[in-house]
């Protein structure tokens, strides 16, 4: 059967009250998807399952096969974002998408509104170690505030000079979720683990010396905290640490609605 098929059925099935509205939406989370071309697959209905809709992973794929996913996933997303794009090709798709956005300290460029009204309560706090981090934590503060999460970052703070982040108490007191991104010798969240008491997410960086092995030193430090509270996510991945901190505060609130309710 045919998703159009398939779309049809479920849909006389409501009519004919042999299916409930909410066991069609449930139905309706895992089924479409649309190819494009003969090297894509666009799941349409992941922000239905999840929340947030699918994203665009840059690196392997030509400008032309970004390009035309986008297009095809602009008809159905008021932002449509893809990571990890280098200035070149942005070049490139630049002439090729009409209204991309791009910021560059993220590597992310995006279709997306002028501004976006946070959506959803409680702020994300975003801090870096270093300014050499700064691309992966750009990468988590954009991603949230492109998902509708309001941010402050608080960037270069990290343990060698502890005082900066000492002198900013404010942020990680205010925060309702931490993210924390740091390189070399990864310290810096189990520090700030240690002064918060909301949930931290540790992202460990690729920066650092020869002995850093590429962020696996960091890595294992993050891993091995002695702050409770710290979860870690993998090296160089603010995406996955915004998605997550996004994933913290949309249940809180899910929590706090069917308080309200009951």
């Amino acid at each position: 059967m045919s998703q159009n098929e398939t779309l049809r059925s479920l849909l006389e099935a409501v009519a004919n009250g042999k299916v409930t509205p909410d066991t069609a939406f449930d139905s309706l989370k895992d089924l479409t998807y649309e190819s494009v071309g003969e090297f894509a697959k666009i799941d349409h209905h992941r922000q239905l399952r999840t929340g947030f809709p699918e994203v665009i992973w840059g690196p392997g794929k030509t400008p032309d096969q970004i390009a035309q996913i986008i297009e095809v996933m602009r008809l159905r997303n008021p932002v449509v974002m893809a990571t990890r794009i280098e200035p070149a090709v942005y070049t490139a798709l630049e002439s090729k998408v009409n209204g991309l956005r791009y910021y560059e300290s993220a590597r992310i460029c995006a279709i997306a509104p002028s501004t976006i009204e946070p959506q959803f309560g409680g702020e994300i706090g975003i801090l870096s170690a270093g300014t050499a981090d700064l691309p992966v934590a750009e990468e988590a503060a954009v991603t949230a505030e492109l998902s509708g999460f309001r941010v402050q970052r608080l960037w270069d703070v990290g343990v060698a000079g502890i005082h900066r982040l000492l002198s900013n108490r404010h942020l990680i007191e205010s925060a309702s979720v931490l993210i924390v991104v740091a390189g070399m010798e990864g310290a810096l969240p189990s520090v700030v683990a240690g002064l918060a008491s909301c949930p931290v997410i540790a992202v460990p960086t690729s920066i650092g010396y020869g002995a850093s092995f590429g962020g696996l030193a960091p890595l294992l430090t993050m891993l091995n905290s002695c702050a409770a509270g710290v979860g870690v996510v993998n090296i160089d991945n603010g995406f996955g640490a915004a998605v997550l901190a996004g994933q913290i505060l949309r249940t809180a609130e899910k929590l706090r609605l069917a308080s309200a309710a009951s």
